[in-house]
């Protein structure tokens, strides 16, 4: 039966830079050894200002994006403000703690920008928070690292700076991680958007990399 667990597999990450956060994920899904999905969306908008990243089993951690999501909405037409970073990281803590025992299978990452600063969080299923000024998680995630900490020597990175090394991590992983592949997605959230970065330009950044999808 766990092998025919569809899993994302994966490689996220998410880092702190001089306006906000970036955030980039792979596109692959798998069951087993067999690749299910080669374009799944691992980067979801919980606010305007907020997103998610998911990997372990598809159908938790999917579930987990529409509770987050809808708990925020809640949240910000009660108080009639935005939730903050540390508060979504927190609520999903907290929920994952309470089925530690039936756990939901997801690893994401909390990623934003709120009143106090740009912020990254990693939570595990048991329901523990960790806050980071860069995270990767997923079977690519040790390639990423290596990347990151050779190249992240603080926050103070321009826009294109931090797209550069998203995508070169990334890719790090697309070489070396079976598990990892069909193409990277890329966000940047600051204080005034929410942006998808172009396609177009990232195939052509990864190809500066030796990686072609």
């Amino acid at each position: 039966m766990q092998n025919m667990v569809q899993s994302t597999g994966t490689t996220t990450l998410a880092f702190r830079w001089r306006d906000g956060v970036i955030i980039a994920t792979d596109r692959r899904a798998t069951m087993d050894t067999m690749i299910s999905s080669k374009t799944i969306s691992k980067l979801h908008k919980v606010t305007d200002h907020i997103a998610m990243t998911i990997a372990g089993g598809v159908g938790d951690s999917q579930h987990m994006v529409k509770v987050l999501q809808a708990e925020s909405s809640i949240f910000y037409y009660k108080n009639g403000y935005e939730i903050t970073v540390g508060g979504v990281a927190t609520l999903l803590a907290n929920i994952l703690n309470q089925t530690k025992f039936f756990p939901e299978y997801t690893f994401p990452i909390i990623a934003g920008v709120d009143g106090s600063g740009a912020h990254v969080y990693s939570v595990d299923p048991a329901g523990g928070a960790e806050k980071d000024d860069f995270i990767s998680v997923g079977s690519g995630s040790p390639y990423v690292y290596g990347v990151m900490e050779d190249r992240y020597k603080s926050s103070d990175l321009s826009r294109e700076d931090a797209f550069e090394l998203a995508v070169r991590a990334l890719c790090s992983a697309l070489k070396r991680d079976s598990a990892t592949g069909n193409g990277i997605d890329v966000v940047v959230i600051t204080q005034k958007e929410y942006y998808n970065w172009p396609d177009r330009e990232v195939v052509k950044l990864a190809s500066k990399y030796g990686v072609n999808f």
